[in-house]
């Protein structure tokens, strides 16, 4: 069982001082991936319903964003040389996706090789509709960006013809480290985002969950990932409780139901109540590393 840390980059709190205690300590203590989620727009009235809440509404504070999480594991990158560095989730069909391909490539190549990159379908029709991209097959239009990404990130010469996106052939580099190119993991509760994980993933990223909430799902997964010649062997499974609690045995409870990492919600308001956040989380951490 791994220990990560998932940061709400929120400003004001999320101050470049405050990541640097994080990547710091992180580090120190043995942290395996620290991630970090997207919205690139909030709206203050929203018909979407946030799927770990139970009102339906995101806990943002008024007049407050998420830090743009590519720029942001750069920034870590460069205050850190072992912890990886992870997304969850990119919102990847409203991004474009050359351009993610290279934004991941030059972080893997700037961080020697420490990018996990998690990606979801997203839950906000309202943020698509600000970035001008359709709501509607959503899901589909991931499948074809993630082709796109594997083919700039693995192929020499790189071409792509899908039903929303046509890549003539060109080149891209550098090309990531990591090869054949950072592991995907893939964020959700759906059957549909079990099934990506199964065809495309190297991970799956599931939020809000208890230990006893993992056994359906992974059990779902298990038969997905056999349609596709897979074994649960081939992906990590990474548990964020969010704000479910999680200590030490509980932790363990999750690692008896099948995850392989867990990732702890890391909520300080500034540089000073890091190492104490940190150090309550310290057992849970040394009972991992034991085994």
């Amino acid at each position: 069982m791994k220990v990560d840390l998932w940061v709400p980059t929120m400003d004001p709190f999320t101050t470049p001082e405050l990541l640097a205690v994080i990547g710091r300590e992180a580090e120190e203590r043995g942290i395996g991936t620290i991630w970090v989620g997207e919205h690139v727009v909030l709206f203050d009235e929203y018909t979407s319903e946030y799927p770990y809440a139970e009102d339906g509404r995101i806990p943002a504070p008024p007049n407050s964003g998420l830090l743009e999480p590519l720029s942001t594991l750069s920034f870590l990158a460069a205050h850190t040389s072992t912890v990886r560095l992870g997304t969850a989730m990119v919102l990847l069909p409203q991004r474009n996706p050359v351009y993610t391909a290279k934004e991941v490539s030059t972080l893997d190549w700037l961080s020697n090789g420490r990018v996990d990159f998690g990606i979801g379908v997203g839950w906000l029709e309202e943020e698509f509709n600000a970035v001008n991209v359709p709501w509607a097959h959503r899901g589909r239009r991931t499948d074809e960006y993630l082709e796109v990404l594997r083919t700039l990130w693995c192929d020499e010469r790189s071409e792509f013809e899908g039903e929303f996106y046509s890549l003539d052939k060109c080149s891209m580099f550098p090309k990531p480290v990591q090869k054949p190119h950072p592991p995907i993991h893939i964020g959700g509760e759906s059957d549909a985002s079990l099934a990506r994980t199964a065809r495309s993933g190297q991970g799956w990223h599931t939020f809000n969950r208890k230990p006893a909430d993992l056994a359906v799902p992974l059990a779902r997964l298990d038969e997905l990932l056999a349609e596709q010649g897979r074994a649960r062997s081939d992906i990590t499974v990474t548990v964020c409780p969010y704000f479910e609690p999680l200590d030490a045995a509980i932790a363990e409870q999750y690692a008896e139901a099948g995850a392989d990492a867990v990732s702890a919600l890391l909520l300080p308001l500034g540089p000073d109540e890091v190492a104490s956040a940190l150090d309550a989380l310290q057992p849970t951490i040394e009972r991992a590393a034991a085994g």
